[in-house]
């Protein structure tokens, strides 16, 4: 029995279970939203966790699909919390977009056009690409008068869409009018999170929303490069020379973390730090379940000094 509901068809780590764990791993992917800090808090005792895993000569990666910040930024985000990860151990789904595009060879001459933050105009900038969108049209209106005509970029050849709070309804409108009228025009969403921790305090709508709207409007699903999907899993095992079988995959949420964890052949741990609750993963109708659960990634430490 776990807090006096029915125990889950998962384990719960233990001293055991955690040392067989870190003994049939050799790199832990961590997703960051609820994981590794909640907006731009750190959750306690992942210092703690990070260096104890270093220490037993465990690669760590981090795998996120917030598409808000670069590698590079991200990379910042983890200094100023006190953390030294370099850029070449994240990898974002604003990164898994741009390369997703350059190895489908995506045509010079086309433009993108981004629904998102500057972590997708950066990353698709430092692939060479010519892109335009972002926060940059959060301020811009349209009127809904008799004869207006919307206009728009007839060489846009992708639209990616990922978080954005400066979603509006003209973006909306742009990236629908590309993906309908722009002959061969890539609809690309880096994720479909309905919800993040975009702060400490609470939950807030994730990309998955701004996607379902394009969608909607298109009547046409989207190509999603981020969890669960498991296009960033190439990436992994070209920048390092590892078998899935010896990754675990460390994450909060069922239907992305765990699921590309399962997909991609790896171990998995859910910690309930982040937007999964324990009452989630004992529900009947969950089909997702991980290796072992854990209440966060500070438990590790406790439990592998036992």
């Amino acid at each position: 029995m776990a807090n006096g509901l029915p125990d889950p068809p998962c384990g719960l780590l233990t001293a055991d279970a955690a040392r067989s764990l870190v003994d049939s791993v050799d790199a832990f992917l961590f997703d960051c939203d609820g994981v590794i800090w909640k907006g731009d808090k750190l959750i306690e005792g992942v210092p703690e966790a990070m260096e104890l895993l270093r220490k037993l000569g465990k690669k760590l990666v981090f795998v996120t699909n917030n598409s808000r910040k670069s590698r590079r930024q991200y990379s910042k985000k983890f200094k100023s919390l006190g953390l030294e990860v370099t850029e070449e151990e994240i990898f974002t789904s604003s990164f898994a977009a741009a390369m997703f595009l350059k190895l489908n060879h995506f045509p010079p001459e086309k433009k993108v056009y981004v629904v998102g933050e500057d972590g997708i105009l950066e990353e698709l900038k430092l692939a060479g690409f010519e892109c335009f969108g972002g926060p940059e049209d959060g301020n811009k209106n349209i009127k809904l008068e008799a004869d207006f005509y919307f206009e728009h970029d007839k060489s846009v050849g992708a639209v990616v869409v990922g978080l954005d709070q400066y979603f509006n309804y003209y973006k909306m409108q742009y990236a629908r009018i590309c993906i309908s009228e722009n002959p061969g025009c890539l609809f690309i969403a880096t994720n479909r999170d309905p919800t993040g921790h975009m702060t400490s305090a609470q939950e807030w709508p994730g990309a998955g929303t701004m996607v379902a709207a394009v969608s909607c409007s298109v009547q046409k699903e989207p190509i999603v490069v981020g969890k669960p999907s498991s296009f960033l899993m190439d990436f992994l095992l070209k920048s390092f020379n590892l078998e899935t079988s010896r990754m675990c995959m460390v994450g909060d949420r069922l239907d992305t973390d765990i699921l590309f964890g399962q997909n991609t052949g790896c171990k998995t741990l859910l910690v309930l730090s982040g937007c999964t609750a324990l009452p989630e993963l004992l529900d009947a109708s969950n089909k997702i379940h991980p290796d072992l659960y854990t209440y966060s990634v500070y438990d590790l430490v406790g439990l592998l000094q036992k």
